[in-house]
């Protein structure tokens, strides 16, 4: 009998969430459900998902920012496919890659000038790891410091570095001379870094968990203290990178060059996971300093054919559609006119971010009325007045989108980098009527919050 992925999903078309539930996660069946999210999808292409009655929805999470170049790329395909007729060796392990090497090459050109050298890897958590063992070894120190709020992987080293505790309890114990510093506040670090034994500073220039942006002179100066003290500046640009903010690294913006930069999410194009780290020449030669140590770090997969030719295929979409600039254009003119809406609504405190990485953020309101309503919604569950704003915009404007994080009113935007101009309006224009409704004390949005705070206190 012939063996037929295609097969396979016409015969289990309505099954995933009985097998989810038996076989996987079923707590993560269940948050679907709750809200709503629990969607038969059917089909994806660039910025939008279809389910099965064929309707459209915007998907502006995009795989937490792995589909930066919109789902199903058809020059990635392309590329893959080619990869998989060619009959390449592949990880001969013994051996050297071409494909790695000019990966390497086009990602080496992108960067700051004082980076040279790329290691390979599967994934963000992987390159974190990677920037923690290969900073110790350089240094020759152990502490690493890291910023409260951050987000940096959930494996045991780069969940050490994880600033928020709902990641990390109940794990036992983790890396040791790991401690926190608050984002944005240069005089902690410095505090932090004044022993001169912190191997590494890992920072994410704009903060993923509530899209947190720093003041202009903050990166600068993570960058002089570093030096001055003998501690690595490594960016985590696992989210940031690859035009995210409008520049094709985030810490573009400030002029600055890290010692080393953590990547992965829209390397893959979707496909092929592939992380990677770039660093200077003197980080990896130190590192591998001698014959008998050119295998002490590794990844067995991490050069694969398949995931290079997917990160090359990815930047050269990136190139050729303009991708960064787009970034930048359509992502600023977003949070530009969201923020117009403000004077309208008292619930909505502001937008912020840079290029495609987008935060919408929610506060109490002045008003008594309304002031009631939002105290009855965050007393049963801190942060829960944004799923009045993110069920809403699924259900009924067909965007997906998520919180930012625990315990915080911010809906984060995400999105593919090809956004269009209609897709701008519709964004808005959903955004609008939502928040809208929000201040209908009485109206059906306020019946789901009612809701959603009696689900919170049953747990």
């Amino acid at each position: 009998m012939t063996f037929s992925i295609a097969n396979l999903l016409t015969e289990h078309a309505t099954d995933k969430f009985e097998l989810y539930e038996q076989y996987l996660n079923n707590q993560m069946v269940r948050v679907l459900k709750t809200i709503g999210y629990d969607r038969h999808y059917k089909r994806a292409l660039g910025q939008y998902l279809y389910d099965q009655d064929g309707t459209e929805y915007l998907d502006l999470l995009s795989g937490f920012g792995v589909f930066a170049i919109g789902r199903n790329h058809p020059t990635v395909i392309e590329a893959l496919k080619e990869t998989l007729t060619l009959e390449m060796p592949n990880l001969v392990q013994l051996d050297v890659s071409i494909l790695s090497g000019l990966l390497g090459r086009e990602i080496l050109k992108t960067t700051p000038d004082n980076l040279d050298k790329i290691f390979f890897c599967n994934s963000g958590t992987e390159a974190v790891e990677a920037a923690i063992k290969f900073a110790r070894y350089t240094t020759k120190r152990d502490k690493i410091v890291y910023c409260e709020h951050g987000y940096h992987g959930l494996t045991m080293g780069s969940l050490s570095l994880n600033g928020e505790n709902i990641f990390r309890e109940g794990f036992g114990s983790l890396l040791p001379n790991c401690s926190a510093v608050p984002f944005n506040d240069i005089e902690a670090l410095e505090s932090a870094l004044s022993g001169k034994d912190v191997a590494a500073f890992i920072v994410e220039p704009v903060q993923g968990k509530g899209v947190n942006v720093p003041d202009d002179n903050y990166l600068p100066e993570v960058e002089r203290l570093c030096k001055k003290y003998g501690t690595l500046f490594v960016a985590d640009e696992v989210q940031t990178g690859l035009g995210r903010t409008g520049k094709f690294w985030a810490c573009e913006h400030w002029g600055v060059q890290p010692d080393m930069i953590c990547m992965a999410k829209a390397l893959s194009g979707g496909f092929v996971p592939v992380g990677a780290v770039a660093m200077t020449h003197k980080i990896m030669d130190t590192v591998y300093n001698r014959m008998d140590r050119a295998v002490v770090h590794g990844s067995t997969f991490a050069k694969n054919n398949m995931a290079m030719a997917a990160g090359l295929a990815t930047l050269h979409v990136i190139e050729q559609e303009k991708l960064v600039e787009n970034s930048l254009t359509v992502g600023t003119d977003i949070i530009n006119s969201i923020n117009a809406l403000a004077p309208k609504y008292e619930f909505l405190k502001e937008a912020r971010g840079k290029g495609m990485m987008i935060a919408v953020e929610f506060h109490a309101p002045k008003s008594l009325t309304l002031r009631a309503g939002w105290t009855m919604i965050e007393a049963a569950n801190k942060g829960l007045f944004c799923q009045m704003i993110t069920i809403p915009l699924f259900k009924e404007h067909h965007i997906l989108t998520q919180v930012a994080g625990h315990g915080m009113n911010v809906v984060k935007l995400l999105p593919p980098l090809n956004l269009t101009q209609k897709d701008r309006d519709h964004i808005v224009n959903s955004f609008d009527k939502t928040i809208a409704d929000t201040h209908k004390i009485s109206g059906a949005i306020w019946d789901l919050g009612k809701n959603l705070a009696g689900h919170a206190l049953k747990k």
